[in-house]
């Protein structure tokens, strides 16, 4: 009992110390090459020029993940309906050595997710996101022992056509769709 109530409070405090270190506007993220849920290698130099929304997640979350999952998915489709082009969504596994290409896929799927636009990735270590995450993102990733289920943030990040986050908003409940979609605008523009 005492070890989950510490865990527990180890986690909120986690969260709440993430929570207070939001990315700056204009913060650019460093590189990365990954595997999209195609086996296809995916990278940052595939999305220079373009304006994109990124996300972590993982396929056996119980809880934020399909949410979040879910509002990208509408988000994906208001970014269609406006007409706006070359916008592109990316959702970092967060559950590497789990969330296979297949099983990014399957996952997708299920979410009506257009993959022309929207790459799930993986093939990397848990290690490695757990680094890449919190360095680029601000964001927590912390898969305890033991646990099936990964602590992580819950934003949505709109990058830049130079891979830089030019905002942040909540990805999991009250998502200021219309904000959103007025940066992705204003960053298709420049």
């Amino acid at each position: 009992m005492k070890k989950r109530l510490f865990v527990l409070l180890f986690s909120i405090l986690i969260v709440l110390s993430a929570c207070s270190s939001a990315p700056k506007s204009g913060t650019p993220i460093k590189d990365f090459n990954y595997t999209d849920q195609d086996g296809k290698p995916f990278g940052l130099e595939d999305l220079k020029g373009k304006v994109w929304v990124a996300d972590f997640v993982f396929t056996r979350c119980t809880s934020v993940c399909p949410p979040m999952t879910d509002n990208m998915s509408q988000l994906q489709q208001k970014v269609k309906d406006a007409g706006l082009k070359d916008v592109h969504f990316v959702s970092f596994s967060i559950d590497p050595e789990i969330d296979t290409p297949e099983a990014l896929k399957e996952y997708g799927e299920a979410f009506g997710a257009d993959f022309s636009t929207w790459h799930f990735l993986t093939g990397y270590t848990q290690a490695e996101i757990e680094d890449y995450g919190p360095k680029n993102f601000k964001t927590i990733i912390k898969k305890p022992k033991n646990d099936d289920q990964v602590i992580h943030g819950v934003r949505f990040y709109v990058l830049n056509k130079n891979g830089e986050i030019i905002s942040d908003y909540p990805g999991d409940k009250d998502v200021p769709f219309k904000q959103i979609l007025n940066d992705i605008k204003a960053a298709n523009k420049q």
